[in-house]
């Protein structure tokens, strides 16, 4: 009888440890399964945030842009403007105001047009991208001197922020190039 007893102990320990195992097992593999979505929403931000920055250099070499009166490419947009102090500004993603601003929707990059229209890069999750361009200043061009030396040609500097959000989060993944464009110097050197 007291044999019987132990058994019925044991069996029972043996199955209070499989539960425990059980339920730490089904714990940790949510906790993954939220932390891949989580990664999965950044890494589409960031794509997006990627895009914009493809979209901006995109616009800035279309002929079509170039060439046609009506229409400004983020870069020359941004030089018209007041260039960005890098010690008290921020190329913020979310500052309506102050630097140019492009858009990619998922009708993607199109030849002869300022990409300024309103939509979602991608709809499933919802997300935006968007770019904030800034120009920095005019500095001499690196390594340059041996072929333009003595010439009265810069190099224009802008920072240029891709930004991409999905829908329902406050923050935006970004990214930042710099680039730098060979253009007649006038005189505000860095």
């Amino acid at each position: 009888m007291k044999q019987q007893g132990l058994v019925l102990v044991l069996a029972l320990l043996v199955l209070m440890s499989l539960t425990i195992l059980g339920v730490t097992a089904v714990s940790s593999s949510l906790m993954q399964n939220k932390m891949a979505g989580s990664m999965e929403r950044q890494l589409l931000a960031f794509d997006a945030a990627e895009a914009a920055i493809a979209g901006v250099m995109f616009e800035s070499e279309d002929t079509v842009v170039l060439q046609d009166d009506n229409l400004v490419d983020p870069l020359s947009q941004a030089r018209q403007g007041a260039a960005i102090d890098l010690a008290n500004q921020d190329l913020s993603c979310f500052d309506q105001v102050n630097w140019t601003d492009r858009a990619i929707t998922n009708a993607g990059l199109q030849a002869g047009t300022e990409h300024r229209a309103v939509g979602n890069y991608n709809d499933a999750p919802k997300t935006q991208s968007w770019s904030k361009t800034a120009f920095v200043g005019e500095q001499a061009c690196l390594g340059s001197s041996n072929v333009i030396g003595g010439s009265n040609i810069s190099c224009h500097v802008f920072l240029v922020r891709g930004c991409g959000q999905i829908d329902g989060q406050s923050f935006a993944i970004a990214n930042t190039l710099k680039a730098a464009v060979f253009a007649p110097a006038q005189g505000n050197q860095l």
